[in-house]
């Protein structure tokens, strides 16, 4: 027996538990459908057939003998190719041959232990820089929903392949938006959690900070259930926040709660305006969540100057990258310029930067005095078509970001979590979607919220169709 595209995590390691399916039976499955749409989404930089088919073998006896509980025995998932899969590459989007790597990284060794069988390594741009999933390390990643558009990025090749159900759930990392950008724009739920939830080990910090790994899910109880798998820490990490249980806020009655509705874009250096179609489907969803009880009010958070503490974090966390890389010479020409000028903010500007998120987290904060949940707009624009931003020049592409995913990373700066949420649909079934952003360990707030919306509108019964990502690429 084997499931259908739309059983997701909980639904798969239910079936295995219950001897309904097996690992293997489930692997395979995933494998077949990574094959068949590598030609049409390329979701995936590297698979791991043969070692994730004897991982399905080995869960399977456990399975058989009644082994230790583990959530997630047996179930496919993947991670992008930023996290370290011991026996594989990690190229992180990068041109070269790079060499295996000897050791999980510690979110990958807690999938392990939780019982995840890692099928393989999806694509992202590289150093996950922009908000697409194209270079000429593996071509273009493309749109489950429509394959002339990008997933979004740089968790794109997660988003594409948990979207067209190659697999149930994926790991993605975040350092402006990248885990929420690319689910507002395939119509999945991303959390984005708090900083040090998830390990970016064995990398203490990710960029400088900015950066943290989260999950990519169609339902909220599987985004949350993957976050619970690979919540937690290496002895090393700097940032341990205390423990959160995200399964169990699933379900649970979030109150009532104060929304603040934030329309108005953080200032950047050049003009950012939220398409009015977008804007639409984010008011609409702020009318349904006015309609389950809870009050919704316009008010923007006071992010002053954040993008100030923002830009020596990424671009030193870009340079530090370069310097690591065995083939400089390949990286594309914006990366290099980006690594030009984070050496240029390596030494007091970064400090600056550093020492600007204590004042941040007072000042943002404050709005959370007056209300529990900020509801923002994940991107100003929908997914843009593939090739729009690749060639073009570093100045031109920052200005392109901006405009298209202005939103997303003043979060990153602060640290805090936030939720995208599906927000519907525009110009003729490209998908958009919504942030639900909280204050320091408001992940259980958020996904109650956000399992509350869920129950009323079922937008994990909304599906892109087969054709799309079954047959040749679109021109």
């Amino acid at each position: 027996m084997t499931l259908d595209r739309s059983a997701g995590l909980a639904e798969s390691a239910r079936a295995l538990a219950a001897g309904e399916v097996t690992s293997r039976a489930l692997v395979e499955q995933a494998l077949t459908r990574i094959e068949a749409t590598q030609g049409t989404l390329n979701a995936f930089r590297v698979v791991r057939a043969e070692a994730a088919l004897a991982e399905a073998d080995a869960a399977d006896e456990q399975l058989a003998n009644g082994g230790l509980h583990q959530p997630l025995l047996g179930v496919p998932v993947a991670v992008k190719d930023d996290m370290d899969v011991a026996g594989e590459p990690t190229a992180f989007g990068c041109r070269g041959e790079f060499p295996p790597v000897a050791e999980d990284g510690e979110a990958v060794l807690r999938l392990r232990a939780a019982g995840a069988v890692i099928v393989g390594k999806t694509n992202t741009c590289e150093f996950g820089q922009w908000p697409f999933t194209e270079g000429p390390a593996f071509g273009a990643t493309r749109n489950p929903w429509s394959t002339e558009h990008t997933p979004g990025g740089s968790s794109g090749g997660s988003a594409a392949a948990v979207a067209a159900g190659l697999v149930p759930a994926a790991l993605g990392s975040d350092g402006a938006g990248s885990v929420r950008i690319p689910a507002a724009w395939t119509h999945l739920i991303g959390i984005k959690p708090q900083r040090g939830r998830i390990s970016t080990w064995p990398r203490g910090e990710s960029f400088q900070g900015i950066t943290v790994n989260g999950t990519l899910a169609r339902t909220v109880a599987d985004a949350a259930l993957l976050l619970d798998a690979a919540s937690g820490n290496h002895a090393g990490d700097p940032h341990q926040p205390p423990a959160v249980h995200a399964c169990e806020a699933v379900g649970r009655d979030p109150g009532r709660l104060r929304i603040a509705l934030s329309l108005k874009p953080p200032f950047t250096a050049v003009p950012a305006r939220l398409r009015p179609e977008v804007r639409t489907r984010v008011v609409e969803l702020a009318d349904r969540i006015a309609a389950l009880g809870h009050t919704v009010e316009e008010a923007d958070p006071p992010y002053g100057q954040i993008g100030l503490a923002f830009v020596p974090r990424a671009t030193v966390g870009i340079a530090e990258r370069v310097r690591e890389t065995p083939f400089p010479e390949l990286l594309d020409r914006r990366t290099r310029d980006t690594a030009r000028l984070g050496r240029l903010l390596e030494g007091a500007p970064l400090r600056a930067a550093r020492r600007a998120e204590a004042v941040l987290h007072r000042r943002i904060g404050t709005l959370f005095t007056s209300y529990d949940v900020v509801l923002a707009p994940t991107t100003a624009d929908p997914p843009p078509r593939i090739g729009a931003l690749l060639g073009l020049s570093g100045v031109a592409t920052d200005r392109a970001m901006i405009a298209a995913c202005p939103y997303a990373w003043p979060w990153n700066v602060l640290g805090w979590p936030g939720v995208n949420v599906p927000a519907g649909f525009v110009d003729g079934g490209l998908p958009v979607g919504a942030q639900l952003l909280g204050p320091a360990g408001s992940e259980p707030l958020l996904i109650q919220l956000a399992a509350q919306l869920e129950a009323e509108l079922r937008w994990h019964e909304v599906w892109p169709a087969e054709q799309l990502v079954s047959g040749s690429p679109a021109a």
